[in-house]
């Protein structure tokens, strides 16, 4: 315990440089694929570990940000964090759920790695199944738990400060009074106008139209919107029968496409089979979905929430992944990334792009999980 009160006490009096160190890596994880022997799990074992530390420094920031006392001007949650918040609080069966989501998202690629050196395509296949039927029934599990609420992405709230801000709310909280001196305490006014700070000693110009003007934007990008004071749970309508069905098949869409990939993707004849079930059954449970507002939320599409309408965008911009998988990456998204993998490869400076897109071409066309969003 010991450990960790000193473990926690470091990351937040450096959490700046932890950050930088942590963005550092990640960057490097994206350069290692094909760089030498098994360099694909080297990289990918690193970027797991990051993001599950990731997971555990996110909530020491957000432990000292609410230990802040009510003086300093805390950041505005996103809709998204105040509704995962809201049931990490209140449920606890919702909060370890979330987490174990989460943790099987940033270890997915990882475990599907290891099951195929240890034990083959059955192995890597089995994993693979195992991972999306256990991803699932958890989601399956937090519908249930939020009285058949759709699901967001992710379950559990992000980052929501920098952490090189942290010490400046910190210095605010010391100091409450230095916001709320007077002016000729803290300012030296000179004839033209400008102003000078005594601490920092910089010159402060005065405000043309177009600083005012933009004043004016910030100011109004500040107000209050019907989706900031409503409470977390409104956040999001309830599903009923048509949007509930939908949400279902959303959540099944991978288990089912993984299972047919296992049992298709081999077959010449049936290769198209599982990309063109897999899409289908996105599309259909997002129109049946856009149905079921219609038919239930008072003004329909156009009376959603804001977490609504983020997630619904969220996911139509996901089924673009469809483009990196199965029989039409092999046939139509191959042939062009490698023209112009072959084409950048040629040109100086720019040559580095066109061996990262072979690189990753690897991944794509050996790991499921790779293309894998959900």
């Amino acid at each position: 315990m010991d450990f960790f009160r000193a473990y926690d006490k470091f990351i937040l009096a450096n959490a700046g440089q932890v950050s930088s160190i942590e963005s550092t890596l990640r960057s490097l994880t994206y350069v290692l694929p094909g760089r030498f022997k098994d360099a694909e799990l080297a990289g990918e074992t690193l970027h797991s570990i990051l993001q599950l530390v990731g997971i555990y420094h996110d909530s020491l920031l957000a432990k000292a940000v609410a230990g802040l006392p009510s003086s300093v001007q805390k950041p505005t949650p996103t809709p998204h964090s105040r509704y995962t918040k809201f049931w990490l609080s209140s449920n606890s069966k919702y909060k370890h759920i979330a987490l174990m989501i989460v943790v099987v998202q940033y270890t997915e690629l990882l475990l599907e790695m290891m099951a195929k050196k240890k034990w083959g395509e059955k192995g890597r296949w089995r994993t693979i199944i195992g991972i999306e039927g256990f991803k699932a029934a958890c989601r399956l599990c937090l519908l249930q738990l939020t009285k058949s609420r759709p699901l967001v992405e992710p379950p559990m709230p992000g980052r929501e400060i920098d952490p090189e801000t942290l010490e400046d709310l910190k210095t605010k909280a010391r100091h409450p009074m230095s916001d709320h001196a007077s002016v000729s305490e803290q300012s030296e006014v000179f004839d033209d106008g400008h102003w000078k700070m005594p601490r920092t000693g910089k010159i402060l110009p005065t405000m043309t139209s177009n600083h005012a003007d933009s004043v004016t934007d910030f100011l109004l990008r500040k107000v209050l919107t019907v989706d900031d004071v409503k409470p977390p749970l409104q956040l999001l309508h309830k599903l009923r029968g048509l949007g509930k069905v939908a949400e279902v098949l959303y959540i099944l869409r991978p288990v089912i496409y993984a299972v047919l990939m296992r049992h298709w993707s081999k077959n010449k004849n049936s290769r198209w089979k599982p990309w063109l079930v897999g899409l289908a059954m996105e599309y259909l449970a997002r129109q049946m979905s856009k149905k079921d507002f219609e038919m239930h939320v008072p003004g329909g599409m156009k009376a959603l929430t804001r977490l609504e309408r983020e997630e619904m965008k969220r996911r139509m911009w996901a089924m673009g992944w469809w483009a990196l998988r199965g029989a039409f990456y092999e046939d139509i998204t191959k042939p062009f990334m490698d023209g112009v993998a072959g084409w950048l490869e040629k040109k100086p400076l720019i040559g580095l792009a066109g061996s990262l897109i072979g690189d990753y071409q690897y991944l794509w066309e050996k790991y499921y999980f790779s293309t894998a969003t959900l």
